[in-house]
């Protein structure tokens, strides 16, 4: 009888303190994760952290646009800061923005990047447009997405300045809030801009500095836009600046689906960025936002070209699109077959910073294990948390 009365007391305190304790691991897994996730400024780098100006704030996942207008520079509507005037800034323009990547651009258009094969994600259509997209996973370094988006009756010079044109971009795209010009050059057209753009729940507002130049190879546009450092732009806490951001594209004519005459317009995109979230989030989001901000193109397109028929004035990031670089399709084509390969080694250069997103796929199973164990709520949890757990912590792939 006494043996018995003490297993029975002894199951008791135990039950009490798992029900106890259930909340806690919980709280410390969480926290655990998260904190591994998006590791604080004053973490990675305590000896230079703003402790007097940033101690007392409090940290939201996310800004207003009243936080964004109180910044310095900030405004709705494009404005230019600075203009290239002497031979000094030009020649620094046109080394941000160079042939090697028109040769990478050419690669990925010809699919002989040396990369992984693509698996589509979508194709979807409209009476006038059609959208098709990739995503592909590298050993190192975010997903990257191609894209295959035709236009019919559109001319590539009219897609080339629609998406160009900064300043009604943003009446067209919703999640530009800001986009100002920084920096131009009058000999190759070569500008570096800033956007903000704003996203959904999964991310808080980034920052881009970008530079972008154009190549006209026999009316096939090849436009490079790239992130690039720019040391008259301070960084600040919010919006948080993307440092490694690639989204260039290749615009030229093709076959219209209705008549099989040339009067359609092709873009092939190729896009990879690092927002400083886990990139299993990123992809998620791409996935579920993806279809809702392409099918603004085409009617956004359309109300251009009505406007630039009624002989509306251009912008001036659309005069920009005008100044490019002339190269023959035969110059094309032998980047096309060198074998050098800048995009890989480019990933390879961004691997080797450390960002703090990379959660060990330990950490994440054992945190699985012990809060499926703690939470007493049938198999169909613990299959849930493993099945998390499972995607989260795949070996060598960083989140």
């Amino acid at each position: 009888m006494f043996h018995y009365s003490t297993v029975v007391v002894v199951t008791d305190i135990l039950a009490n303190l798992v029900t106890f304790i259930a909340p806690l691991w919980i709280a410390v897994i969480f926290g655990v994760v998260v904190g591994w996730a998006w590791k604080p400024k004053w973490a990675i780098d305590p000896n230079n952290y703003d402790w007097k100006n940033t101690f007392f704030k409090i940290r939201v996942p996310w800004i207003t646009h009243s936080d964004l207008q109180n910044q310095p520079d900030y405004s709705t509507t494009t404005t230019t800061t600075t203009s290239s005037g002497s031979c000094e800034n030009e020649k620094g323009l046109k080394c941000i923005v160079n042939e090697h990547d028109l040769q990478n651009l050419c690669k990925l258009v010809e699919e002989k990047d040396g990369g992984p094969a693509w698996i589509q994600m979508m194709d979807r259509s409209t009476p006038t447009m059609r959208y098709q997209a990739w995503r592909r996973d590298l050993e190192s370094g975010p997903p990257q997405y191609r894209s295959r988006t035709v236009f019919e009756d559109a001319s590539p010079e009219l897609v080339r300045d629609f998406f160009w044109d900064d300043e009604y971009r943003l009446r067209w795209d919703d999640m530009i809030v800001h986009a100002s010009t920084i920096q131009e050059c009058e000999v190759t057209g070569t500008m570096i801009v800033q956007w903000v753009r704003k996203f959904p729940f999964f991310c808080s507002d980034r920052e881009y500095i970008i530079g972008r130049r154009i190549w006209d190879a026999e009316r096939a546009y090849y436009c490079v836009t790239k992130g690039v450092p720019c040391s008259s732009v301070p960084r600040h806490s919010k919006p948080k600046r993307v440092d490694l951001y690639y989204s260039s594209y290749c615009v030229r004519a093709v076959k219209s689906r209705k008549d099989d005459q040339m009067t359609a317009c092709e873009v092939l995109l190729f896009h990879y960025e690092d927002m400083g979230i886990p990139w299993e989030v990123a992809k998620l989001g791409v996935r579920q936002g993806m279809w809702g901000a392409v099918k603004k193109f085409d009617p956004g397109l359309r109300i251009y070209k009505n406007e630039r028929d009624s002989g509306a004035p251009l912008s001036q990031c659309a005069n920009n699109a005008k100044i490019n670089t002339k190269v023959s399709a035969d110059y094309v084509r032998s980047l096309e077959d060198s074998t050098s390969n800048i995009l890989e080694m480019e990933n390879q250069d961004s691997s080797d910073k450390p960002t703090g997103k990379s959660i060990p796929k330990l950490l994440v199973i054992g945190g699985a294990i012990a809060l499926a164990c703690t939470l007493d709520q049938g198999l169909v949890t613990k299959a849930v948390l493993f099945g998390i757990a499972r995607r989260f912590g795949k070996f060598g792939r960083r989140l």
